[in-house]
């Protein structure tokens, strides 16, 4: 399922890993926002990633929207559109 993930960590190191892990997963779209295709299993092992570098406090946060196939293709864009067709995630 395609998931549109947005962060917001107040860290500088702690961003760019979540940046770096993100990027593992599929692309940016945005500064803070990654356009990714994944399994239920990838979603959790993602997760389960991020979780130790998100502050309980201060109002950091992930977010995940996973996009059904009819909403993945109304999404309109004004200004450049960064989307991509991504093949299947590998991670080694």
């Amino acid at each position: 399922m395609r998931t549109v993930i947005s962060y917001d960590v107040s860290d500088d190191r702690r961003r760019n890993k979540v940046a770096t892990i993100l990027e593992g997963y599929g692309y940016r779209v945005q500064y803070s926002v990654f356009e990714c295709d994944l399994d239920a299993d990838q979603l959790r092992a993602l997760q389960q990633r991020l979780r130790p570098l998100i502050a309980k406090r201060g109002g950091e946060s992930v977010r995940f929207y996973g996009l059904c196939a009819e909403c993945r293709e109304r999404v309109s864009v004004i200004g450049q559109d960064n989307a991509k067709e991504l093949g299947p995630v590998v991670i080694v």
